[in-house]
């Protein structure tokens, strides 16, 4: 009887135990997991920008690397296309991509905006949000409110049903609600306040068990924590005394845009920034990105290349970066060895020297570690702590576990550097080509308007193509040319490129760029006697991601159009009839897609034409043998986008040259954001990401629609592979 109540008591208490709900809670020093206190390592890895195939090779390296905790944003225009109409798979299997997150033995921080930036298509939102009546984007606003929340509770009850908090045994210890707030709330007009407050409150009512997150945001309401983003983060200070001090977004490098420079984070500086936030009582640092991936499709914001590298331990292609992954992981144990010590106990400040400090932690049970730092940016110190000396590269910091030895210094990079080799083709192309992408003029379209009609208002971001399109009368009495000279047709657009026709001819290009999106295109046309069509193929390339009321921006040629150096004066065309077609016939035909090609009409051998305006080119190719990540090498082209069997690898635009202030490298020196820029006078971007797991062993369908005009026989499929030594590539 006895040993059946003993048995019937140890039931009941694992009963109950099974019944207790594990707990994350914070207080000053950090968040607080199942009753233990963690310094925390994370990574951002976004799933789309990357494959279902790819995702468990990252997380085992993001593991290796040393990372806790996995960050991603929830891509709201991916996952509801279009309103009520939601879509999980394939890229957009949020579900399988955080339970991978879990097999990896990592926590998950879930990022679900509903505002993401991220560099994304219209900063995460569907464009159909856009265009609902009465609607105004992150403020308090009644039409936007609703489908926030809408969304947002459907994304956190489908991590409640697939038990995913860490609540109920999954992996997600933090969600966020908004993003980046602040830095335009004070532009938006009344009603911001209002709407984060609203926003906050909302998500505390969903009942997700773990802490929301806003970052950037100083007046963050309780109990929600306010976070810091940016390349340094030591001085943050949370809104809150009994608030821990976490960085969301610890910036590897920078976004690549389409016409600007790239920018590259050197390591020892990422090292120096996260050592030193943890000696001024941070406890958790996110990098952003540790793996960027690839914007395939048209899912980059405006100007923003299809590469979304962003100089990560990772790279695009899943490849590991040295030194840089390396040598954070080093950071990352020298960091976990010491976190008894920094978390137990508050840091004493001693001065070593002139610009030279030591933060010792030492707790009751007599763990002790110590942080020395060397802020001078030109000179090598030796200090003496402890009695004993120690020397201390410039701008560095020296994390010592034990008080005593070094087992780590942010400037002393013991790891090879690794180059990326891009010239290695496997395959060079046999070209077909789809001619009949004929320029439409103004009768060909009952889609007609008095004036011009801004882009998106008709295209609805389905395509990234609009058609302009009037005729320009010239009385050939008139003698029209003024002193016998080309006119000068002038168009003035809100963005973001523009590729202008006169009867069936180019007459030229012209685009803006990802800091001005608004262009003028001044350029003289030959005219004729008679009736002259005008033609304007109006193009995004993305839409904007980031800025005070940024759903209100235009796009496309809005005017004022006009005509001078003709005899009878200037002439506007702006408020004239004008038709419309969206989209090219190419798009309208699928013939990206392998039944879509097969219904048009294709020339093959001497046929092909080159550097020739809105050409599709197609060709088949078997899958090279191995495993190494491929690319297209698209240096010879000029604009357009890639598609491999029916599947949008992105926008292409070498010729887009990068420019802006190339300094090269130079590390040393105090909170220089931008360090290390490269690249201006080339292609912003050459290699252009071909996933594995889209090719089939044999006859995959690469399409490139190329609407400037350019060399298709100049596109090879290469392999990217690593070697060791020499900069980075």
């Amino acid at each position: 009887m006895r040993n059946n109540v003993f048995v019937l008591l140890l039931m009941l208490i694992f009963s109950w135990l099974c019944s207790v709900k594990a707990a994350v809670t914070y207080d000053n020093r950090g968040l607080i997991i199942d009753g233990k206190k963690r310094i925390l390592m994370s990574g951002s890895i976004h799933y789309p920008r990357s494959t279902p195939e790819m995702w468990p090779d990252l997380l085992k390296k993001a593991k290796d690397g040393g990372l806790d905790i996995i960050q991603s944003y929830v891509f709201w225009s991916g996952h509801e296309p279009s309103p009520g109409k939601y879509y999980f798979e394939d890229r957009y299997d949020l579900v399988r991509f955080i339970k991978l997150v879990q097999e990896a033995g990592m926590y998950l921080d879930l990022r679900i905006g509903p505002y993401i930036c991220g560099e994304w298509n219209l900063g995460g939102f569907p464009s159909w949000l856009k265009f609902v009546p009465g609607i105004e984007f992150r403020i308090d606003n009644e039409p936007f409110k609703s489908a926030v929340q809408k969304f947002v509770e459907m994304i956190v009850n489908m991590m409640k049903a697939e038990k995913l908090f860490q609540t109920q045994g999954g992996p997600i210890i933090m969600s966020q609600i908004e993003n980046e707030f602040e830095i335009v709330e004070y532009a938006i007009t009344p009603g911001a306040k209002a709407y984060i407050n609203w926003a906050a409150q909302m998500a505390l009512g969903l009942d997700t068990g773990v802490p929301w997150l806003m970052c950037k945001q100083e007046d963050a309401p309780d109990p929600i924590i306010n976070a810091c983003n940016g390349f340094y983060c030591e001085n943050f200070l949370a809104n809150k005394p009994y608030k821990p001090k976490l960085w969301t977004e610890n910036w590897t490098g920078w976004l690549t845009g389409f016409g600007s420079a790239t920018l590259e984070r050197p390591v020892e500086d990422m090292a120096f920034s996260v050592a030193r936030f943890i000696q001024m009582g941070g406890s958790l640092v996110n990098y952003y990105m540790y793996h960027g991936g690839t914007n395939f499709g048209r899912t980059s914001g405006a100007f923003v290349a299809t590469t979304y590298d962003y100089d990560g331990p990772i790279d695009e292609y899943g490849l590991i970066r040295e030194p840089k992954w390396t040598h954070l992981k080093d950071l990352h144990r020298a960091i976990k060895a010491s976190e008894a010590a920094i978390l137990s106990s508050e840091p004493i400040l001693t001065l070593l020297g002139q610009g030279q400090e030591a933060r010792v932690f030492r707790s009751k049970t007599g763990a002790c570690a110590a942080f020395l730092a060397n802020y001078d940016y030109n000179l090598n110190i030796k200090v003496n702590f402890e009695n004993e000396e120690y020397d201390l590269p410039p701008w560095s910091i020296s994390i010592l576990p034990d008080c005593r030895t070094v087992a780590f210094n942010t400037a002393k990079v013991l790891a090879i550097a690794h180059t990326r080799n891009s010239i290695n083709t496997v395959t060079k192309f046999s070209w077909e080509s789809f001619t009949d992408e004929s320029i439409p003029v103004m009768e060909d379209e009952a889609l007609t308007n008095n004036g011009l009609w801004e882009q998106l208002n008709l295209t609805r971001d389905a395509t990234d193509y609009l058609w302009y399109m009037t005729n320009v009368n010239i009385d050939p009495n008139e003698g029209f040319l003024k002193n016998e000279q080309d006119p000068l047709l002038t168009i003035m657009s809100a963005g973001h490129a523009v590729q202008v026709f006169v009867n069936g001819q180019q007459a030229g290009v012209a685009h803006g760029g990802i800091t001005f999106p608004k262009f003028t295109f001044n350029q003289p046309v030959k005219l004729k006697a008679g009736i002259n069509k005008i033609s304007l193929l109006s193009s995004a390339v993305g839409l904007p991601n980031i800025g005070a009321s940024f759903e209100k921006w235009n796009l496309g040629v809005l005017g004022p159009v006009t005509l001078t150096g003709l005899n009878m004066g200037p002439r506007d065309l702006s408020m004239q009839k004008w038709s419309y077609k969206v989209g090219v016939k190419g798009e309208d035909l699928s013939i990206f897609t392998e039944k879509g090609s097969a219904s048009g009409q294709w020339v093959e051998g001497q046929s092909v034409p080159q550097k020739q305006p809105l050409t599709w080119y197609k060709t088949t190719f078997d899958a090279p043998a191995g495993n190494d990540p491929l690319a297209l090498d698209m240096r010879t082209m000029g604009k357009g986008m890639m598609w491999i069997n029916g599947q949008s690898i992105g926008h292409h635009w070498p010729a887009n040259l990068a420019v802006g202030d190339c300094r090269g490298c130079n590390y040393a020196g105090p909170y220089s954001n931008l360090k290390c820029h490269f690249n201006c006078g080339n292609p912003c971007q050459i290699w252009y990401h071909v996933p594995r797991s889209w090719l089939k062993p044999i006859g995959n369908l690469l399409v490139v629609f190329e609407e400037w005009g350019g060399d298709a026989n100049g596109i090879s499929l290469v392999k990217r592979t690593i070697g060791k030594g020499g900069k980075t590539a």
